[in-house]
């Protein structure tokens, strides 16, 4: 049987993002998007319990145990921090478990536009980061941190389930507090977090209303809040909170949020077009007058229009990054065509880059 140390460190010399384990299926290893089998041989149903098991603490056992699932960090000697989830899979232990680089990255590295650093300047507001699973919120969000703890003098207070990126005091103090081992849930921590002198909040996900209202009421009072949500968009991240709330709720929170959302920043992780690494696509809304205004009015189908005319305040839509890559040539034209809003349109930009390839290099297919 193999030690879940070992499939952990072929995870990092592969360069992957995560591992599965998963009974009746080999051991398995997400490298740039991909699923790639690490074994030739099945996991059973006892091995992946004693996988699972054998890399948590008496404590963590025994909330698995009552809750049937668990999100959990663990620190391996040599290899670095992971993010683990253990859950129940037809009665069967499994386990997902993601690598957490030591080195937080700065944000051009990760490839998002100049306007992300000023969102860091910011000393007020709520400022969201969304995306699916896997698309590099929790990075983003930890380099936004870092570089406001290198810039300014002031305190830092994360709540994260569980603690990711490990963050060293600056010029700023930074206070990492976890659910389930500092405090009991995202909502009681937000409640008593604004007696703790903090400048800036992260928190790790708003789950439900409660988080969303705490959070929100703590940005309203001064303070800079950074978040994520789970949105494939911008635009739909003001959806996914109001409709969070009850209907009696709505109209309330739609206040709160056009009097303190500054940005809404939306990204997508795709492979790169030399077959090694992905990149990053974004999407960036700035709450100006006209987008508060349409919040208001909850007219959300003119807000794309808005971002598209935006762009000397920052803003940009997906397809607008898109077309970047494309032209830069870092990511492939079905790629584009994939996760695009209009596909008429990037359908044009491929074209065009298809026609300047041809007459210079003999072509370019899709």
């Amino acid at each position: 049987m193999p030690h879940i140390v070992e499939l952990l460190q072929a995870m990092v010399n592969h360069n992957g993002s995560d591992l599965h384990l998963s009974v009746g299926a080999p051991p398995a290893i997400r490298v740039d998007g991909a699923l790639r089998s690490i074994s030739a041989e099945s996991l059973d149903r006892d091995t992946s319990y004693q996988l699972v098991m054998g890399i948590l603490s008496e404590s963590q056992r025994a909330a698995l145990e009552e809750n049937l699932e668990l999100d959990f960090a663990v620190s391996v000697a040599g290899l670095g921090r992971f993010r683990g989830n253990a859950h129940y899979n037809r009665g069967s232990l499994e386990a997902a478990f993601r690598h957490i680089r030591a080195e937080i990255p700065d944000l051009p590295t990760l490839g998002h536009e100049p306007i992300l650093e000023s969102l860091c300047q910011l000393h007020r507001g709520l400022v969201l980061v969304t995306g699916i699973t896997g698309s590099g919120k929790s990075t983003t969000l930890a380099s936004m941190v870092k570089r406001i703890s290198e810039t300014r003098s002031g305190v830092i207070i994360s709540v994260e389930d569980p603690i990711e990126y490990i963050f060293h005091h600056s010029r700023s103090l930074i206070k990492q507090r976890e659910i389930g081992h500092d405090t009991l849930s995202f909502s009681r921590a937000l409640r008593h977090v604004l007696r703790q002198d903090p400048d800036v909040i992260l928190v790790s996900e708003l789950r439900d209303y409660e988080t969303m209202q705490a959070a929100v009421t703590a940005a309203e009072t001064g303070h800079l809040v950074l978040s994520t949500l789970h949105t494939i968009d911008a635009p739909k991240a003001l959806d996914r909170m109001i409709d969070a709330f009850p209907a009696d709720q709505q109209g309330q929170i739609i206040a709160q949020l056009a009097n303190c959302l500054q940005a809404v920043v939306s990204q997508r992780l795709l492979p790169h077009a030399g077959g090694q690494g992905r990149v990053l696509a974004s999407e960036v809304m700035m709450m100006n007058y006209a987008i508060r205004n349409c919040l208001r009015t909850r007219k959300f189908e003119q807000i794309l229009g808005l971002i598209e005319i935006g762009r000397n305040e920052g803003m940009h839509t997906i397809d607008e990054s898109l077309t970047k890559l494309l032209r830069q040539r870092v990511i492939l034209p079905a790629e584009a065509l994939a996760h695009c809003r209009d596909r008429e349109a990037i359908q044009v930009v491929i074209d065009e880059i298809e026609a300047a390839d041809r007459k210079k290099r003999g072509g370019w297919r899709v």
